[in-house]
């Protein structure tokens, strides 16, 4: 990693002294400039192009949420992957934070599930989406995480099997209604 502005690469690497205002660094891909919010006064390393932006005000994360009204970081907030299953983000000091992956966010489905259990679920559980209300496998039906209604937490080997059934009544379903069809038309 290269560095430049007014602190020497190898100083920096030995940790000895703390970056200053408007230092630039580059990985080869991208260059960061370091920032201190000039609320809470914390630094941090941003996107070099992130920073010539009109909209750059300096502020970290929690700051700027702050002034939107409300620390959504702090709270916690949703959102719905492509496969259609809502994740959660999930502080350091909540209880359930072990369950996160990398990024903080936790499947809702699992945390929900964890909750009236009282305890973190281990990854070998698996929440079962039952598909009672909406179509299953649809996305209405991963974001229905009612428990115990829609949900049901299952062991792997357990999981295998009630996928294998629930297809197999599945392509039973299509051959019935392809037998009344051929039984009508043969009338």
């Amino acid at each position: 990693m290269t560095f430049k502005g007014k602190v020497c690469n190898n100083i920096l690497k030995k940790g000895n002294i703390m970056p200053e205002v408007n230092d630039i660094k580059s990985n080869g891909i991208r260059n960061r400039k370091w920032v201190i919010c000039p609320d809470c006064g914390k630094g941090r390393w941003v996107i070099l192009s992130l920073t010539k932006r009109l909209t750059f005000t300096g502020r970290c994360h929690a700051c700027n949420a702050s002034l939107r009204g409300g620390n959504r970081i702090k709270s916690g907030y949703r959102w719905v992957n492509n496969n259609g299953y809502v994740l959660v983000k999930l502080q350091p000091d909540n209880f359930f934070y072990s369950m996160v992956g990398q990024d903080g966010y936790v499947l809702e489905h699992r945390l929900v599930v964890a909750q009236v259990l009282g305890r973190c679920l281990h990854s070998w559980e698996i929440v079962h989406h039952k598909g009672t209300k909406y179509p299953k496998g649809s996305r209405e039906d991963k974001a229905d995480n009612r428990y115990p209604e829609n949900l049901q937490l299952v062991t792997d080997d357990r999981h295998k099997q009630i996928s294998i059934l629930e297809a197999k009544i599945q392509r039973l379903k299509v051959a019935n209604k392809e037998l009344k069809r051929r039984l009508k038309d043969a009338k």
